[in-house]
């Protein structure tokens, strides 16, 4: 839930191929969790590239056959801001184009907002610019 506020928040979609389990405390520890092999497996299954785990489960990596964690980058962390920082990655800046002048646009014909099939008018959703250090 963290990750997701700070995603709408600051306007960066979550990782697409991540996975991640833990709870976090109110001041933003990431506490163990219990399952560990499950919930690898399922993120596996999932076709998931990258799990984000809590440091405190590292010890808990021996008893998982290295055949299941073969394919799959765990990455561990102590904190809400290491969370937030892996799965808030920005994607590789894709070349620039040359710079062309923006043309003006006409107007459509019709005075009225869009209209959905249920006749409801469109909302979007307008959220405020989050600072560059995002404090949860």
């Amino acid at each position: 839930m963290a990750t997701a506020i700070a995603s709408a928040l600051a306007q960066i979609p979550v990782r697409r191929d991540l996975a991640m389990t833990g709870e976090i405390t109110l001041r933003g520890r990431v506490l163990p969790i219990g399952g560990l092999k499950e919930k690898i497996l399922a993120a596996k299954r999932a076709k998931l590239a990258t799990v984000v785990l809590p440091k405190r489960n590292k010890k808990d990596l021996e008893e998982i056959p290295k055949h299941i964690l073969k394919g799959i980058e765990l990455i561990f962390v102590d904190t809400v801001d290491d969370v937030i920082r892996e799965a808030l990655r920005r994607p590789a800046t894709r070349k620039l184009r040359a710079a062309t002048p923006n043309k003006p646009t006409k107007k459509s014909a019709r005075s009225t907002p869009s209209k959905r099939a249920t006749g409801s008018p469109r909302k979007s959703l307008h959220l405020p610019a989050a600072s560059p250090s995002l404090i949860l």
